[in-house]
């Protein structure tokens, strides 16, 4: 069976343009869901379209009226096709997921990598790390694909970054990444749960986006993103039985002068009504608001998190 595009009704598409209005149609009648790097039919078919040629991802609008050649019609075609037969994130289908213009190799043994954290350490972070040479070394835990721990080395170029992750798949990924970078010396991938095997090791900074999606919210996820490692999003009734053990373990994982840094979705308001002594600093983004925090280690070390039972 052809992919459509390559007969039929549509073979009189020829330009980038055509495929994207084309695209943008198909998407929207099947009712897809997005957020996996894109946020509209629009941006997924560009995505799609302008990956299928090996163009740069965010620029467009110079190829709008380049003709395509049949191969390339048949290429997008079926990249369009299984974007709605399969319902997988686009990323998937092309194994490639981008963060601040940065490209990473991702499959489906992690999670498409979209963290908040990438766009701080590319320049917003410096609010609790205002010098980025004083950074020796770097925690990220969960670390999935190891985007983070590849940025983060990318801007602390004095640091050792340490990237953990109980997934040892998700880890096969990472090591390519990490090696696609030549970061191979600077960046340690190691399987552990959370602090579990990193002995008494300290850091100047740990990141981590770690799994925060509650139970109810799995239950009711949309195919695409249930097509991604349900350990990537499991946190429990809540969402956040993990970001309460980083809470606790933290403090005995950084330097006196050390940073924590946490992604933690819509948890706010469950972080700061379970830890009212915790001075929460709540990082913003371009696209976010209150979902990432910051602590220093005093704040942690000093603060009494207010343990009273609660329902969950």
């Amino acid at each position: 069976m052809s992919p459509s595009g390559t007969d039929g009704p549509i073979h009189d598409l020829h330009t980038v343009r055509d495929w994207l209005r084309h695209g943008v149609s198909r998407f929207r009648g099947a009712h897809l869901v997005f957020g996996h790097g894109t946020s509209t039919p629009v941006d997924e078919a560009a995505f799609l379209i302008l990956s299928a040629l090996d163009l740069p991802v965010d620029q467009l609008d110079p190829w709008l009226d380049c003709r395509l050649t049949a191969a390339e019609r048949a290429k997008i075609a079926t990249l369009f096709d299984l974007r709605i037969t399969t319902r997988k994130p686009a990323p998937y289908l092309v194994n490639r997921a981008y963060i601040r213009g940065r490209d990473f190799y991702v499959d489906e043994r992690v999670i498409v990598p979209r963290s908040y954290i990438g766009e701080l350490l590319d320049g917003e972070l410096a609010t609790v790390v205002p010098d980025a040479e004083s950074v020796t070394s770097v925690l990220d835990l969960c670390t999935g694909s190891g985007c983070l721990a590849i940025i983060a080395a990318l801007t602390y170029p004095n640091a050792i970054v340490d990237a953990i992750d109980l997934s040892a798949d998700a880890l096969e990924v990472a090591r390519r990444n990490v090696a696609d970078y030549g970061l191979e010396e600077r960046i340690t991938l190691q399987q552990s749960d959370l602090f579990t095997g990193l002995g008494t090791r300290r850091y100047d900074l740990i990141i981590s986006n770690p799994p925060y999606v509650s139970a109810d919210a799995i239950a009711a996820f949309p195919p695409e993103y249930k097509a991604e490692p349900v350990m990537a999003h499991a946190g429990g009734a809540d969402g956040l039985d993990l970001v309460r053990r980083i809470i606790a373990e933290a403090p005995r994982h950084l330097e006196r002068d050390g940073v924590l840094v946490v992604e933690v979705g819509t948890g706010l308001d469950i972080l700061e009504e379970e830890f009212p002594n915790l001075p929460f600093l709540w990082l913003e983004t371009e696209d976010s608001s209150g979902e990432v925090f910051a602590l220093t280690a005093a704040e942690l070390q000093s603060s009494q998190p207010d343990r009273r039972s609660r329902t969950r």
